[in-house]
């Protein structure tokens, strides 16, 4: 409340939430090595890099959860080599996969994070612990499931919260996570010309007729549930608490009860713009990072050099005017 009338500076409280946790987490291993290997773990590389990924934006939750289950799997292996009386100076390769094959084993794939990181700073030596490769989607993709029985029914059932049916849309036609979702703030809607604009990445998005109607209605109707403090929120999808967002998992529970799968939907809505559009505009215009536009139109099988060559060839062959 404080925060929302100005009274005090705006903070991350994801970010002052997550530095609390690392702190317990890390004084609260009763090794002082391990500790000390915490700290470095923690600090100057999960934080780090969260800090530096995030652009001066708040953290979201989802994030935050990240960070901690990479430093719980940290926890557990340095435990458990704690228990056989190792370190991880005197691991060995059979040591660690005598853990990864055990029984008991928690957090597998966030500990390669860590082991491969206890290598890289030379805390480790003589051990592997390959990363997985995303290879692509698990399974089919239906994207005339996707049409027919989600997208129409949010363009035009009335019946439903028109900010349910619109953030619904965002996920399902620009492959928005609801993390992404809930941090929309109305200045990302833009309408100049009688077209609606959003601003996902550095390249803004025209809307359909449709949904940009319902962008609209949300810029004006759009309301806190917050009793006290209440003013006018800069937030697309004001949350419960004054000048704060909804939170993702609030976000995802509505989107969960129209009935989307949000991990599925989101991988059938990406694979279809995959097939649709280079790697390089994907990214620019949903605001994702290139790598994963790369990794997704690898997967959909767009063969985009071939496009770019076939359109030179074109200009070249086209007559003068």
């Amino acid at each position: 409340m404080l925060v929302a009338t100005g009274t005090l500076p705006q903070r991350d409280e994801q970010m002052v939430h997550l530095e609390r946790h690392v702190n317990d987490l890390v004084t609260s291993h009763t090794i002082a090595e391990g500790r000390k290997i915490l700290h470095r773990y923690a600090t100057w590389h999960l934080l780090r890099r969260l800090r530096r990924r995030s652009r001066g934006n708040d953290i979201t939750h989802t994030q935050l959860t990240v960070v901690r289950q990479h430093l719980r799997a940290a926890v557990h292996l340095l435990n458990w080599l704690n228990d056989q009386r190792l370190t991880l100076t005197t691991c060995r390769q059979a040591d660690l996969e005598h853990w990864m094959t055990s029984d008991d084993v928690r957090h597998r794939r966030e500990a390669g994070h860590f082991v491969r990181w206890a290598l890289a700073q030379k805390i480790a030596r003589d051990l592997s612990f390959p990363a997985v490769r995303w290879n692509g989607p698990t399974q089919a993709m239906d994207d005339e499931a996707r049409w027919a029985t989600t997208a129409r029914r949010l363009l035009h059932d009335d019946t439903l919260k028109s900010e349910d049916r619109l953030a619904g849309l965002l996920l399902l036609l620009y492959a928005q996570w609801p993390a992404a979702i809930s941090r929309l703030t109305v200045d990302h809607i833009e309408e100049t010309d009688g077209a609606v604009r959003l601003r996902l990445g550095a390249v803004p998005v025209e809307l359909p007729a449709l949904v940009a109607e319902l962008a609209l209605q949300q810029v004006a109707v759009r309301r806190s549930h917050a009793v006290l403090a209440r003013t006018d929120s800069p937030w697309l999808f004001p949350g419960g608490q004054p000048g704060r967002p909804i939170s993702v998992w609030a976000m995802g529970e509505r989107l969960r009860k129209l009935g989307i799968r949000l991990a599925e939907t989101r991988s059938t809505a990406l694979f279809q713009l995959a097939t649709e559009l280079p790697a390089a505009v994907l990214a620019r215009t949903l605001g994702i990072d290139i790598t994963v536009a790369v990794k997704w139109q690898r997967a959909a099988a767009g063969d985009w050099a071939a496009y770019a060559a076939d359109v030179s060839n074109r200009i070249r062959k086209a007559p003068a005017p």
